[in-house]
């Protein structure tokens, strides 16, 4: 059991923190976040309903996020390089500078949409869980997360179109 716990974590632990990270626009929230993410999914582990661990996990994740939202007054919002951390060491600098240039572009077309679009968005498209997933880290019925989803699309077209 320990080594599957050990695995999904360091399978997973990317995914769940860029997630976290572009809530949160705040890089130690984020770790700290992805560490609450895991410590709840390791004492509920029991509770997990043959769901996608995946899908799973974005949803304690969000739900981690949300508690943290609402017991802060505001969160610090970082305009620039706040993905910087992310970026493989692995790549070259050229491939480094186009990843991080993607992701800044991805940010600016997210920004001051309505946060449920964001999520929406961030979910199914970037993070690709599919809309019955999605749907559930969200809370919100498979029709309303296609309305919010389509509606966070049309909002990225017409910043894109400007």
């Amino acid at each position: 059991m320990k080594e599957s716990i050990e695995s999904i974590y360091d399978y997973y632990f990317n995914d769940i923190y860029r997630f976290l990270l572009s809530l949160s626009r705040d890089h130690h929230t984020a770790e700290d976040l992805v560490q609450e993410t895991f410590l709840r999914a390791y004492l509920h582990v029991d509770k997990h309903d043959n769901e996608s661990i995946k899908s799973w996990l974005f949803t304690v994740a969000h739900h981690a996020f949300i508690d943290y939202y609402r017991k802060q007054k505001r969160i610090e919002l970082k305009k620039q390089g706040f993905f910087s951390k992310l970026l493989d060491k692995r790549n070259t600098p050229e491939e480094s500078i186009v990843i991080q240039e993607d992701i800044q572009e991805i940010i600016n077309l997210l920004d001051g949409l309505p946060e449920k679009q964001k999520y929406a968005v961030l979910l199914h498209d970037f993070h690709e869980l599919s809309y019955l997933e999605a749907a559930t880290v969200m809370n919100v019925s498979l029709a309303n997360f296609k309305v919010i989803l389509y509606r966070g699309r049309q909002a990225v077209r017409r910043k894109k179109g400007e």
